[in-house]
């Protein structure tokens, strides 16, 4: 008999830490305020769950979060507000306070995305936020990176009132880069942000000094963010400080954030770009002939610069960035080492190095193969009569660039004493 009462014990049990505990594949997050809640998105059970990126959520009796262990590794660089930012948020209730301490794999404190030790809000009766509060280790007030200790929310009539203010009591805008005031918050019926308003004293709309009166977003039915659009005070689409009106967002059937299209005010394309992709270039006969014969020739643009003294090209084909390693050999030291060469110094080759005509044959040998094309970045191997070169390309904005060069001559013995 007592066996049969712990094997139900151990079922209802079981039972329980199921009904408590959930898998999500992404989070619905707002990047402009925390006063919304932390959800998740796209449910999934514990066995898919142990082969992929995922957030694993507890909840108490009551059904309240307790803990989320952040199992999900991004693919896409990520707003500060877009993501957690440690491995485990742990959330405490009591006396009309929701506390959330963050903690490493290791269960050390660390500081989140925002920069702080420890998140402090204050509920109202009705169960909203009415303040949210920042503490450091010694649970002494701090600022956030945004330069924020305290958040302030109140419900009016038609908003949420959002207010910010530093360790000295002054007010603070959104962040450093986007310069709203008191801030009306709007919510769609799914608790989601559907708009932040930019108010004056009487808290009416206005614009701020880059013109701008509102942000509004939009959410598809399974919590994606899949639209952000700037206003003017009488609500018409205009030109942000990145010079764009409306960014939409696409995603793939896991949730994952994998290309921006970029509208001007009159709803115009500006640029559409790749933001991730979990499959080859390769895969994909169409992008892969395209990228494949832009690499080719980005590539080859390199050497016909040095060879036909181009540095128009050189400047056209190389990332302003480049880093690019010849191996040498130091004498003194008796030992092979790197030196590392800048685009400029390369373009001044192109300019004048081969003015001889004598460093390359007559007919000169470019040999070209593609080694990998995995979405925004490529390898190259790439062989001349007098040595061989290893690149490394990137696709930015549309436009491939080569980004690092290995090179050495093609005698491996040779070294230049």
């Amino acid at each position: 008999m007592k066996v049969l009462y712990l094997l139900l014990f151990i079922k209802i049990s079981s039972f329980s830490f199921a009904q408590n505990n959930k898998y999500f594949r992404q989070l619905r997050y707002n990047h402009v305020s925390p006063y919304v809640h932390i959800v998740g998105t796209l449910p999934i059970d514990s066995n898919i769950a142990s082969e992929t990126s995922h957030y694993f959520f507890k909840y108490d009796k009551s059904n309240r979060l307790t803990e989320i262990i952040n199992h999900h590794y991004h693919t896409e660089k990520v707003h500060p507000l877009a993501s957690l930012g440690v491995y485990k948020v742990v959330f405490n209730y009591e006396d009309g306070k929701e506390t959330s301490t963050f903690y490493d794999p290791n269960n050390n404190r660390v500081t989140n995305d925002r920069g702080v030790y420890k998140e402090v809000y204050l509920v109202a009766e009705n169960g909203l936020r009415k303040q949210l509060n920042f503490y450091d280790l010694d649970n002494k007030p701090m600022e956030s990176n945004w330069e924020i200790t305290e958040y302030q929310w109140q419900q009016s009539r038609k908003y949420i009132i959002e207010r910010r203010y530093n360790l000295k009591g002054n007010p603070v805008t959104v962040s450093p880069y986007f310069k709203f005031g008191n801030t009306g918050i709007l919510l769609d019926q799914n608790g989601a942000p559907r708009g932040h308003y930019n108010l004056d004293a009487t808290l009416e709309v206005t614009e701020n000094e880059d013109g701008l009166a509102s942000y509004q977003d939009t959410y598809d039915e399974i919590g994606n963010h899949i639209k952000y659009s700037y206003h003017n005070k009488m609500d018409a689409l205009t030109m942000n400080q990145w010079n764009f009106a409306v960014g939409e967002k696409k995603y793939d059937t896991l949730g994952n954030f994998i290309a921006l299209t970029l509208l001007d005010d009159m709803e115009n394309l500006i640029i559409t770009r790749e933001i991730n992709s979990n499959v080859s270039i390769k895969t994909s006969a169409i992008a892969s002939r395209e990228d494949s014969l832009e690499i080719k020739k980005q590539s080859l643009g390199y050497l016909l610069a040095l060879q036909q003294l181009k540095p128009e090209l050189m400047d056209a084909v190389l990332n302003d960035r480049l880093n690019k390693i010849t191996i040498d050999y130091d004498r003194k030291e008796k030992k092979q080492y790197g030196i590392a060469t800048s685009k400029k110094q390369m373009i001044k080759y192109a300019q004048s190095w081969n003015k001889s005509g004598t460093k390359f044959p007559l007919n000169p040998k470019n040999e070209l193969e593609i080694l990998d094309i995995y979405n925004r970045i490529a390898t190259v191997k790439l062989v001349s009569d007098n040595w061989v070169e290893y690149l490394q390309l990137i696709k930015l904005d549309s436009k491939w660039e080569i980004m690092n060069i290995i090179w050495q001559y093609r005698d491996i013995g040779m070294y230049r004493e």
